[in-house]
């Protein structure tokens, strides 16, 4: 079992040091805090929250939990929600995988975040209760003990293919996510409404089912190359994706965005530093928000409402 004390070495600091950002003391450098947190979860290292329950009575607890470590954002959500428990006296205590289950299981936490699709709705359904209560940022569910908080992908979706409709674009094509997830289904609900509002008639051939990750967007322009149908503008659901879909395209010698015009969704700072178009979503208030909404629920405050934050178009170079 890795301890505190590997994780030092990891981060090639201090054992206090650790310490003191896994306690949420202010004395620790943010940069260094997020890489000590980035190192925690990457290793599945948990402090020993339990024992310090049992000794002080207290079960200010609250579990986080996700399972893709190659979508960066999740530590700035991690920092979001970390920020306010310590506010608030709560510690965090981040799970993935199989650790997961084994958490919400317990009865040291007064409740839980989560952002990982492998969790079952039928799962979190039966471990929520009026003791632990979840919230939800990665999809919606109508039980009483969850309540989501998410970004209005629908919305912003819109504003940003009206926006490319207004600079003159009529032959799109659209680069998904998983089709399972949430945040694909209304992304893409927002790009075929808007395009049906301007009665341009989207090609479902113009559709290509990635998963999030860089290689789908690559594979995706080397379809439509070989199709000899690339549209104008290659919306896709994420940054990653967008960033396969610009190096297939500098492969095939065709320009960005003189050529064809390619969006994304995250604003990843990758996305900053490359020009990508993209919809930026605030990562850090969204954990922030979550928190907040999550102790709300555990004080009493009833609402399954969906909280849901807006985000914002960044118009940058790869649109022309």
């Amino acid at each position: 079992m890795i301890g505190i004390k590997d994780i030092a070495q990891i981060a090639g600091v201090s054992v206090s040091t650790v310490s003191n950002v896994l306690n949420g003391r202010k004395n620790v450098g943010k940069a260094t805090r997020e890489r000590v947190l980035k190192i925690c979860a990457e290793q599945g290292y948990h402090p020993n929250i339990i024992g310090k329950t049992l000794k002080t009575g207290r079960k200010n607890t609250i579990v986080f939990n996700f399972s893709d470590f190659d979508r960066n954002f999740y530590l700035k959500i991690i920092n979001g929600v970390h920020d306010y428990l310590k506010d608030n006296d709560y510690d965090l205590i981040i799970c993935t995988d199989k650790s997961s289950k084994t958490f919400m299981r317990s009865s040291f936490a007064r409740g839980a975040i989560t952002l990982d699709r492998k969790l079952s709705d039928d799962f979190l359904i039966s471990v929520s209760g009026s003791n632990f209560p979840i919230i939800l940022m990665d999809r919606i569910i109508d039980a009483k003990y969850t309540k989501s908080v998410i970004v209005d992908n629908y919305t912003v979706m819109c504003n940003l293919v009206q926006g490319l409709v207004d600079k003159g674009f009529r032959r799109f094509g659209y680069i998904g996510g998983l089709d399972t997830t949430l945040d694909n289904q209304e992304r893409f609900s927002g790009f075929e409404d808007t395009l049906a509002k301007n009665n341009i008639a989207f090609d479902g051939k113009n559709y290509f089912h990635g998963n999030y990750r860089e290689e789908s967007g690559y594979q995706a322009v080397k379809i439509f190359v070989l199709s000899n149908s690339l549209p104008e503008v290659l919306v896709c659901a994420n940054d990653d994706m967008a960033f396969g879909v610009i190096r297939a395209l500098e492969e095939n010698n065709i320009r960005v965005p003189e050529d064809v015009s390619v969006t994304g969704f995250d604003d990843s700072d990758l996305a900053r530093m490359a020009g990508l178009t993209t919809v930026s979503i605030p990562r850090y208030e969204s954990g922030y928000l979550a928190a907040k909404e999550l102790l709300e629920m555990i004080e009493g405050k009833e609402s399954s409402e969906p909280f849901k934050f807006s985000a914002t178009i960044r118009w940058r170079n790869t649109v022309k």
